[in-house]
């Protein structure tokens, strides 16, 4: 019965814990000790609390593997070197690019693209909202005297005032509706590829690939339900939708540590992977015995020696050269030439 309990990583579960209390504690900060926390968004913070926990032990996980380690390690490594504006400067860049404009995305086709950046930008800026009422550091209120001008207050501070029936109403009380038409469509853009896409088809996962999308987008209708109730049936369905938008939302954010949207948490890790490629070519580069021909940081050659030396393999020859020396091209015409020597050797080209 209890055996699950001695395959928890610790080191993980710890980090989780942290994590999870951290959110407890800037919840209770950020909402002026609950002060402006909202209770009737309770079941969003129990979705978002185990998000928190999943997410947590994941991630701490994935950076516990010897490659990602490594990542990691230079990463920090890079940022206290003495070219740190010039790393920041790139970071900002590399962040702007993948994370917002979701660039990276572009040169495997233009529609996915559009339904990549229509997920990415819908999604950051609902769970940017999403989070900061959840967590009581945002909330409106009536300026007092007025029928028809509001406050906004972030952290207990009133940051500006708008008046009802202008654009900036209107973009504010509405900003999720927006992000849920993003988010249908580039949902729907998805799962149509995953329809029709043989490579899709055959490796993706339904619990893995299928439920995050599904969720998703009975999330941003039920959302627009509530908008729907409210402007045109006087909100004579109000219970009934809040309701069932608060339970599909805690069930996304409870799935995402175990689907597809994990690697939302990794993209802005892998940025330092794309920094990490443009200071080991600073460096120097890898030289192919075979080729004669570059083919990478020699920064990453000996990285990936010492994690592979980390992992137990052994992979030099009989001359002591390393074969990760060797780039993908060498270590193919290699292999022919040892079948072409096994062969002589047996006095048989064929069978």
């Amino acid at each position: 019965m209890f055996r699950i309990f001695t395959k928890i990583n610790k080191k993980a579960f710890r980090n989780a814990i942290i994590a999870t209390l951290g959110v407890i504690a800037i919840t209770v900060i950020g909402s002026v000790n609950l002060q402006n926390y909202d209770a009737a968004l309770m079941i969003y913070f129990f979705g978002t609390i185990s998000m928190t926990f999943g997410i947590a032990y994941r991630h701490s996980i994935w950076l516990q593997r010897p490659p990602t380690k490594m990542y990691w390690k230079r990463t920090w490594q890079l940022l206290r070197s003495r070219n740190y504006w010039s790393q920041l400067k790139n970071y900002g860049k590399l962040s702007f690019k993948n994370l917002l404009l979701q660039k990276f995305i572009m040169p495997r086709g233009k529609m996915r693209w559009v339904g990549h950046f229509l997920l990415a930008v819908g999604c950051l800026i609902s769970f940017g909202v999403t989070f900061g009422l959840t967590f009581g550091w945002m909330h409106f209120t009536l300026v007092p005297g007025t029928t028809d001008m509001y406050e906004t207050h972030f952290m207990g501070f009133t940051v500006m005032e708008f008046k009802l029936g202008t654009i900036v109403a209107l973009f504010l009380f509405h900003i999720l509706v927006w992000t849920a038409i993003m988010v249908i469509i580039g949902s729907a853009i998805m799962m149509h590829r995953r329809f029709i896409d043989e490579g899709q088809m055959a490796t993706q996962w339904f619990e893995r690939d299928g439920v995050p999308l599904i969720l998703l987008i009975i999330v941003s209708v039920t959302g627009l339900g509530i908008w729907f109730d409210y402007s045109f049936l006087e909100g004579k369905m109000s219970q009934f939708m809040a309701i069932t938008h608060a339970i599909t939302v805690a069930m996304f954010l409870m799935w995402i540590p175990f689907g597809k949207f994990f690697h939302i948490f990794q993209r802005p890790a892998q940025i330092g992977a794309n920094v990490y490629r443009i200071e080991g070519a600073k460096e120097g580069m890898q030289v192919c015995p075979h080729t004669k021909e570059e083919y990478a940081c020699k920064m990453q050659i000996n990285d990936l020696k010492e994690v592979t030396k980390e992992l137990g393999f052994k992979l030099e020859n009989e001359k002591g050269m390393s074969y990760l020396e060797y780039s993908p091209e060498g270590k193919r015409c290699m292999l022919a030439k040892a079948h072409l020597k096994a062969r002589e050797e047996a006095g048989s080209f064929f069978g």
